[in-house]
């Protein structure tokens, strides 16, 4: 009968098993929610949100169309999207304050802060935004990001805005569209002050989605573009500028991504914004990987 060796299991053995072992634990626990990922710094609480459930919808491409040289309307599509998390409010002064005070985002201008806290941040470029959102991705554990356009208009429900020109107008005329437009913009005000109201003020739409369509319009994570259709009405092409962003609210308006308040300039289509803010989604899972899992 042969003799079979007994193998010694030593402690480098059982090492790489342990650390697996604790690595998926903490991955379990990381998803349930028992304990969160902030390598970055202390932990901040994460803003109210709402969770916007699947469903089809119908909406509007943004950008510049051209059709045999000319502008034209956006095309329609329907697309069937969600569930989406997203802020219950946009970002507020007090939370964006949390970042500035932590030396990763840039105080916002001041020039149309009402004396009190419970108001949204304005006066932030895209910039800002995206800033705020890797701040609080790290502060939280959790992927916080701007909306696309798409997205927005999703999350609007009832509050969503088509951006076409209704008005006929006179398509060897450039100008006549940007007045039809400016004129159609200015009748959509819904307040005779442009200084940023309490949270709230504006009400939840029907999915319950706070102070959308307000005087505080929202920077999105979608690029500004001109597309060519052809004669059938097919895209023939797309070209994006990443130095210009879209920012969405009472009507879709691009903006450079360094502009912090609209009435200075940037990009603007017919009626500039009012004040220019923003609020996030937050996508599923965990923002942080697990070292030893590398």
């Amino acid at each position: 009968m042969r003799a079979h060796a007994i193998k010694q299991v030593t402690f480098a053995d059982l090492l790489l098993p342990t650390a697996l072992l604790a690595g998926l634990s903490t991955v379990v626990l990381v998803q349930t929610g028992m304990i969160a990922i902030n390598p970055g710094g202390p932990a901040v609480a994460g803003p109210q949100t709402v969770t916007v459930e699947a469903r089809a919808f119908d909406h509007r491409m943004p950008g510049d169309f051209q059709l045999d040289g000319a502008p034209v309307n956006g095309t329609m599509l329907h697309t069937t999207m969600g569930p989406i998390e997203v802020m219950r409010y946009q970002v507020t002064l007090t939370e964006y304050r949390q970042c500035v005070a932590d030396g990763a985002c840039d105080k916002p201008e001041p020039a149309l802060h009402a004396e009190r806290d419970d108001v949204p941040v304005t006066g932030v470029s895209y910039s800002d935004a995206v800033a705020y959102a890797e701040w609080l991705s790290d502060r939280t554990g959790d992927r916080w990001r701007l909306p696309t356009v798409d997205e927005w208009i999703f999350i609007a429900g009832d509050r969503a805005v088509d951006h076409a020109v209704e008005q006929p107008t006179d398509a060897t005329n450039p100008a006549a569209r940007w007045l039809a437009a400016y004129e159609q913009e200015a009748g959509r005000a819904v307040s005779t002050t442009a200084v940023p109201q309490p949270t709230g003020a504006f009400g939840a739409n029907d999915l319950g989605v706070m102070d959308l369509g307000g005087n505080v319009w929202e920077w999105t994570a979608t690029c500004v573009n001109r597309t060519t259709l052809d004669p059938e009405g097919g895209i023939a092409s797309v070209v994006e500028s990443c130095g210009v962003h879209y920012l969405e609210g009472r009507h879709l308006t691009p903006m450079s991504v360094f502009v912090r308040d609209a009435r200075g300039g940037g990009c603007s289509v017919g009626a500039p914004p009012d004040n220019l803010g923003f609020r996030l989604v937050r996508e599923p899972g965990f923002a942080w990987p697990i070292p030893f899992l590398h």
